[in-house]
C-alpha cells in the first residue's frame, strides 16, 4: 500500500471543506466526468478529475495527484452534496405550483 503524501492530505481537506461550505457552487461535466467547485467569497475554484485535484485561488494554482481511494471519496462526497441540492431544488420547484396545466395553457393562447 502506498503512503499518502502531505499534499494529498491538505488538498483533499480543502476539497472537503469547500464541498461543505454554504457559499460553494457546484457543476458536473458529464462528458469529461469533471466536477467543479467555485466559492466566490473565498476566491477559490477546484476541479476534480481522474485522480487529480486542481486548486486555484487569486494567487496560486496547484495540480495535485491523489490516490484513487481519495479521489473516489471526494467524488462521492461531491455527488452526495449535488444530489442533496437537487432534491432541495425539486422540492422548491414543486412547492411553487399554483396553476393547473389548463390555466398555464390558457395564458399561452
Amino acid at each position: 500500500m502506498s503512503s499518502v503524501d502531505k499534499n494529498e492530505i491538505k488538498s483533499s481537506a480543502i476539497c472537503r471543506r469547500l464541498i461543505s461550505h454554504p457559499d460553494s457552487k457546484f457543476l458536473i461535466a458529464p462528458l469529461s466526468n469533471k466536477r467543479y467547485i467555485k466559492n466566490d467569497p473565498l476566491g477559490m475554484f477546484i476541479v476534480l478529475s481522474d485522480n487529480q485535484i486542481n486548486i486555484t485561488n487569486h494567487v496560486y494554482n496547484y495540480d495535485v495527484n491523489v490516490s484513487s481511494v481519495i479521489s473516489n471519496k471526494l467524488d462521492t462526497m461531491f455527488d452526495n452534496k449535488v444530489e442533496s441540492l437537487r432534491l432541495s431544488f425539486e422540492l422548491e420547484m414543486r412547492s411553487q405550483i399554483k396553476h393547473s396545466l389548463t390555466t398555464i395553457l390558457k395564458k399561452l393562447i
